[in-house]
């Protein structure tokens, strides 16, 4: 079993650190504190060739596996955390569900605009009733002619404030099997974006309404009986999530790092206090266990869909890791790491987020539950039986 990269990913590793150090190091503190989508970085990937690595090469990407992605994140984020959510969106994301499952219309109207760096698509989800228990989402569509009408409010959704497209689930009928997903368009009349809200993390966020908003029947990406193919395809971007909680926890533990190797108290170096020491042995063990477990999870995929138990546990880890490793890195750096001149405070605050979007840790530990011990476990409370629900 070999742990090591190929020349081949070695070469691609260099060349995308190369590419970041040259184009995203000297802005990359501003950067990280603007909210908005970087779209110059987007433009400059897209001529690197780092968007669209997981797409194939007859949908205009390069036809790369999920690994290469990682690696790209992973690369980007130990120069500039900010710019690595750029990959995301280009390999990831919403993106990726749009490319397995679009027809040929879908992708060509939005799809290379998407590789090109120009247009941003936000995933309609969670709604205020709909998080974790996604299946209890509450909007729907009605067949109205020849397209169909679609009602509801979406919260939550990464990048709304600027999409150009939103990728909504939403229900066509009763139950699992009538849970499917369109495309709706900024500009569609009963469709209205609210205000900017901002996570903890410093991304914005804004509600999405939809009040008799008529979605024409090219617009449909998959109908009833979608849902499994949808969720199965939110894996990659389960993926994409855990890489960067990964490559942000590793960053702040290298920069945590180097201020132990200079910064001097009581006479002596940080990294001469044996408190310190430990605090490094255990986020090294951390980093190499979790980095493992993503690498499975990508690996095993090759260039298909990865597991939903491997994608679970993967992400569970890394999370965690990624969380921990940026905690104890600024408890380190004391008030460097506090500050915000420095990009540790933001990659604690993006790695906590990150514990709750995609999948919470705790459904995670159950999907895992479930695997371990071979059962489903319904969350719901039991339906009262037939002669309960009669009197």
């Amino acid at each position: 079993m070999n742990f090591d990269f190929t020349d081949e990913q070695k070469l691609f590793a260099e060349s995308v650190r190369r590419f970041a150090r040259a184009h995203l190091a000297k802005d990359a503190v501003p950067r990280a504190h603007n909210p908005r989508f970087p779209f110059d970085v987007a433009k400059l990937m897209s001529e690197q060739g780092l968007l669209g690595i997981t797409i194939p090469e007859a949908d205009g990407g390069q036809g790369g596996s999920l690994m290469d992605a990682i690696i790209a994140i992973e690369q980007t984020a130990a120069v500039c955390p900010r710019s690595a959510d750029v990959v995301q969106f280009g390999n990831f994301g919403p993106i990726r569900t749009f490319s397995e499952y679009g027809t040929d219309y879908q992708k060509k109207k939005w799809l290379s605009e998407c590789l090109a760096g120009r247009m941003v698509i936000s995933l309609g989800m969670s709604e205020p009733d709909a998080g974790s228990a996604v299946t209890d989402l509450k909007t729907t569509a009605k067949p109205d002619g020849t397209g169909y009408i679609v009602n509801g409010t979406k919260v939550f959704s990464t990048f709304s404030p600027e999409a150009s497209v939103f990728l909504v689930y939403l229900r066509y009928g009763p139950g699992v099997g009538g849970i499917g997903s369109v495309l709706v368009e900024r500009s569609m009349p009963g469709f209205t974006i609210g205000p900017p809200q901002e996570f903890m993390s410093g991304e914005l966020w804004s509600e999405l309404h939809f009040d008799n908003c008529r979605i024409p029947a090219e617009n449909v990406l998959l109908g009833p009986g979608g849902f499994k193919k949808q969720m199965a395809s939110f894996n990659v971007e389960r993926l994409g999530n855990t890489a960067r909680s990964l490559a942000f926890g590793r960053y702040c533990y290298d920069r945590a790092r180097e201020h132990a190797g200079v910064r001097e108290q009581f006479g002596r170096p940080l990294a001469e206090f044996q408190g310190l020491q430990w605090k490094f042995a255990d986020m090294a063990i951390k980093l190499e266990s979790a980095q493992l477990l993503l690498y499975r999870a990508a690996v095993n995929a090759d260039k298909g869909l990865p597991s939903a138990y491997e994608t679970a546990v993967a992400k569970a880890a890394c999370n965690q890791a990624g969380w921990d490793c940026a905690h104890e890195s600024m408890q380190i750096m004391g008030a460097a790491g506090f500050s915000k001149t420095s990009l540790v405070e933001y990659c604690m605050r993006r790695c906590r987020g990150w514990m709750i979007a995609g999948g919470s840790v705790e459904m995670l530990k159950n999907r895992i539950a479930e695997h371990v011990l071979d059962r489903r476990f319904d969350q719901r409370p039991p339906k009262p039986k037939a002669s309960e629900a009669a009197e």
